[in-house]
Parts: C-alpha cells; sequence; structure tokens
C-alpha cells in the first residue's frame, strides 16, 4: 500500500512505522494528537477512485495527514461503495488501533454518509454505524465526518 503526504510527498516506511514515527514527533513537540481515519471515493467512468486519509489533529494547532488513493473498475451500487469505504477505514483502523492504545491518541472513524434519510448514502447508515461500533471505534457520520466528507473528498475530486 503506498501512502503520501498531502504535499506528493511519497511515506517510504510501513503505514504503521509512519504513523509510530508522526505521534512520537508531535507528542515530543508538545502537541496533543487526536487522530481521524476517513475514505471517499468517486466514479470516473468505469473506475471507482477511492482516497483514505489518516488525519492528525493538534490542540489547538491545525494538522496534517497522511493519503492512499487506489482505483479499481468494480460497479458499485451506492450503498457498496459507502461500505467499502467504510471497510478501506476500518481496515487502516484496526491495523494502527494498538499504536493509538499505546500513546493514548484518541481516534476516530468517519464515514461519508448523510445522516438525513433524503441522501442516497443514507441507505448504508445504519450497517456503517454498527460495523464501526462493533470494531469498537469512535463514529462520526456526515456533517462531523470531515476526515471522509472533506479531507479525503479533495483527494479524490
Amino acid at each position: 500500500m503506498l501512502w503520501r503526504k498531502f504535499n506528493g510527498d511519497r511515506i517510504l516506511l510501513p503505514i504503521k512505522d509512519a504513523v509510530e514515527s508522526a505521534i512520537k514527533r508531535e507528542t515530543e513537540n508538545g502537541f496533543h494528537l487526536k487522530v481521524c481515519i476517513g475514505t471517499d471515493s468517486q466514479v470516473k467512468g468505469p473506475e471507482t477512485e477511492f482516497a483514505t486519509v489518516i488525519v492528525f489533529l493538534r490542540e489547538g494547532q491545525g494538522g496534517f495527514m497522511f493519503i492512499h488513493n487506489e482505483k479499481n473498475t468494480h460497479h458499485y451500487s451506492i450503498k457498496e461503495r459507502m461500505l467499502a469505504e467504510v471497510a478501506k477505514s476500518i481496515e487502516i483502523a484496526y491495523e494502527l488501533c494498538d499504536l493509538f492504545t499505546t500513546y493514548d491518541i484518541d481516534m476516530e472513524v468517519h464515514a461519508d454518509i448523510n445522516t438525513n434519510p433524503q441522501f442516497k448514502s443514507n441507505e448504508a447508515l445504519r450497517e456503517a454505524m454498527g460495523y464501526i461500533l462493533g470494531m469498537g471505534f469512535a463514529f462520526k457520520a456526515k456533517p462531523e465526518a470531515f476526515a471522509s466528507s472533506s479531507c479525503a473528498n479533495k483527494i479524490v475530486n
């Protein structure tokens, strides 16, 4: 899995090592961190592009993020695509969760799913929420899910 920083620099370490290094650096610099993980997708012709982000928030001091993009040609229903986004976020959250526990970092999984029933993405809300909460992670949906609906969204658009 290839990851990069927002400025385009490739992350050469395995993502778990890169995240731990970032946590150590930021805490040594006196910052209290919170991490939000989210995925968004965009259908472009026959391809669906996914962007997963790990957003590091420095309490009161901005933040930064690590980004992973992938594309495939699977044709998704809207509900399938929303749940695929959630699955990608959970996969990385699960890989990293022991680090967040070790370093006492709050972590949330953000789903780009609208809480308003008038939107098509709402069809996946109950399943996504159950999936995320069932894994023991904190959950946010739109409009609070900025990691997926703002940060990851900027990467795929």
